[in-house]
């Protein structure tokens, strides 16, 4: 038996057992898709054990996430720092090989998969992004950027709509040094593929504009290494089509029986014993020094890269200094330009952003992003940015298409692969598509900014569907995601300023209507919430209200104050203010206090804010289509209806 037919077989064996300890797990894409993983391993992927941040390595993503035990397999055995003992401890809590790949887990792991199909418009975004830096940067004899992006997806993968979105965005694109490993074994977990799904893949991707190769044997690492050779030739992107036999060797092979199982212990024996490997969790020297020659290797290609990077930044000085450059993170002086804001009253919030962004766009050559097909609505475009497209790779706005889910998906990509800042926009109303990839970046903390638009009932005519009633409760429950919905142009650049300090995904909620004056203030608005209007000694009355209710809530606090002493607050983030101080939330919120929340939505997290003697005015049915100002009024939100609702409740 030769050396890589001997690993491969301790490869499947190890993952086997690693399954079988563990109780539960999906044998059969794990020993399916093993030889492939093993040929890009061994003869392909660009890595360095020593430095997992090295820039220009080759990006892998298991879309397939659920095949992670294979994944974890072959990160031990090539040098990451996972041992045996970590194999062992497969899906146990709190150890390094959890159920499904995760970012910054697991050393080697590029980024967090499991919900299927993401992980194919991650790799999108890495390709996407590392071909702008690869414009910016490269050189003639310089090509400092040249990594290729690699992921595996399966049958369950390709099927969902954010991946076939991703791929045919990435057609268009024309996306070089892509590569999508498809381990088509015609068996999905309810069983054989053509119960749900008949197309001819092949077909539909060269229609997107891939290119196709077809592996007939994908469980010989001979006939993947060769078919992931070929695809590094071409140009565009390219899926590798390798019939493979889910759980390979088991004697379920080939069935949906063996999908989500794991052997037990004669079937592991009778497994073992097909494999000629007789050892638990043992990995023989020579098994371990064929693998870590390519250690070795991607070492080497690394310190190569590091002397040619020293020879670039000596032949292109300029282009160095922008290089390095781009990973510095400037501090911009968002205070200052909050003082200059008074230009900007009587705009809406999209054009108030726009104009922020394009600010601090030209100080950060990280900031890139795009729309869901409605630039000119969302404002969110960097003028003289230039459209990212095939022929121009250096372009900082991405036409997205009508593909919500993919965008989003992809904008995590991108934030994945390198220091970009990335954006992403569309309505408000649309934000429900992009919410499985919104809870992702949220889970890998990262550096994201969403734009949502036209806020507020107030858009009217467009109807109920188009209404954003239960979006920003949905947003506010993602765990680990920012929301902030600003009153004006100093409560958004607050939001920025916390987008350029703090890690994690940040979403802007900005109205499409004119935004009247309110005072609102930059550094107070760092806290989440805080008093935009003073009570004239002890508030008997605190109105709460963020974004386009804020201007409602001062109007109200006018007509009480001649009854009442009133405190108004704007609160244009929920997060950042539930991490203050008590003394500083019970400041801004005295408990003595009748406490009223006012917000068009129906998010109930303003209960706990004003207490249970308190009053939120939100919105408890989806409204009508119509002038948007009518609507608004039939809501409740005008200041007679609020008034009578705030003495009715308050005098009892």
């Amino acid at each position: 038996m030769n050396i890589a037919d001997k690993t491969l077989n301790y490869v499947k064996s190890i993952t086997a057992q690693s399954i079988s300890k563990a109780g539960s797990g999906h044998t059969g894409a794990a020993l399916g898709v093993s030889a492939i993983m093993l040929a890009l391993f061994k003869d392909h992927y660009n890595f360095d054990v020593s430095d997992t941040d090295f820039l220009n390595r080759d990006r892998f993503i298991l879309s397939a996430g659920h095949a992670c035990p294979v994944y974890y397999t072959l990160l031990s055995l090539f040098g990451f720092d996972l041992s045996l003992q970590d194999l062992k401890n497969l899906r146990v809590l709190g150890s390094k090989t959890p159920g499904h790949p995760e970012y910054r887990v697991t050393d080697g792991v590029e980024v967090t998969t499991g919900p299927l199909g993401q992980g194919v418009a991650n790799a999108v975004g890495m390709a996407l992004a590392s071909s702008i830096m690869a414009e910016r940067f490269n050189s003639i004899g310089f090509p400092i950027i040249n990594n290729y992006t690699y992921c595996l997806a399966g049958d369950g993968c390709l099927m969902e709509g954010v991946a076939q979105e991703a791929c045919s965005l990435a057609g268009n694109l024309a996306l070089n040094k892509l590569i999508l490993f498809y381990d088509s074994n015609d068996v999905t977990m309810d069983g054989n593929i053509s119960i749900s799904n008949r197309e001819n893949v092949a077909k539909k991707f060269r229609a997107m504009g891939w290119n196709v190769i077809r592996c007939k044997n994908g469980n010989s690492y001979k006939a993947c290494s060769k078919a992931i050779g070929r695809a590094k030739k071409l140009a565009g992107p390219t899926i590798i089509i390798f019939k493979t036999t889910i759980g390979i060797g088991t004697e379920k092979e080939g069935t949906s029986a063996v999908h989500g199982v794991a052997l037990n212990s004669e079937e592991l024996k009778v497994f073992n014993s097909k494999l000629g490997v007789f050892e638990n969790f043992y990995i023989p020297n020579d098994v371990r020094d064929w693998c870590m020659a390519s250690s070795r290797r991607g070492k080497l290609n690394h310190e190569t890269w590091n002397q040619e990077l020293a020879v670039y930044a000596n032949s292109n000085p300029e282009l160095y200094k922008q290089f390095i450059g781009f990973f510095e993170k400037k501090k911009l002086d968002l205070d200052k330009l909050s003082r200059t804001l008074y230009k900007y009253e009587g705009l809406s919030g999209r054009e108030i952003n726009k104009i922020i962004l394009n600010e601090i766009a030209t100080k950060l050559p990280q900031i890139v992003g795009g729309t869901a097909d409605v630039m000119t609505s969302t404002g969110a475009y960097i003028e003289n940015g230039g459209n990212y497209n095939f022929a121009n790779r250096r372009g900082r706005n991405i036409h997205y298409g009508i593909r919500e889910h993919a965008m989003a998906a992809i904008t995590n990509g991108i934030s994945l692969y390198e220091d970009f800042l990335p954006f992403c926009a569309t309505f408000l109303s649309f934000s429900n598509y992009m919410m499985p990839a919104i809870r992702l970046a949220a889970l890998m903390k990262l550096n994201v900014i969403y734009y949502f638009t036209h806020d507020s009932l107030l858009v009217g005519q467009d109807g109920v569907t188009h209404q954003p009633i239960e979006q920003i409760a949905q947003l506010r429950e993602i765990l680990g995601l920012t929301v902030v919905r600003p009153c004006d142009g100093n409560e958004l650049l607050a939001a920025y300023q916390i987008a350029l300090t703090e890690n994690g995904p940040l979403a802007f909620i900005l109205s499409k209507q004119k935004m009247e004056f309110t005072d609102g203030k930059f550094k107070e608005a760092m806290q989440g919430g805080y008093i935009i209007k003073a009570a004239k000694r002890d508030a008997q009355i605190t109105l709460i209200a963020s974004g386009s209710e804020v201007i409602v809530a001062l109007r109200v606090a006018a007509e009480l104050s001649k009854k009442y002493d009133v405190a108004v607050v704007s609160m244009p983030s929920t997060e950042i203010f539930d991490r203050q101080s008590t003394n500083y939330k019970n400041k801004i919120l005295p408990k003595e206090s009748f406490k009223v929340a006012i917000e068009a939505s129906n998010d109930n997290i303003w209960y706990k804010y004003v207490g249970e003697n308190g009053l939120v005015i939100g919105i408890n049915d989806y409204q009508g289509s119509g002038d948007g100002k009518q609507i608004y009024n039939k809501a409740g939100f005008n200041e007679k209806e609020i008034i009578r609702k705030i003495n009715r409740k308050f005098q009892k």
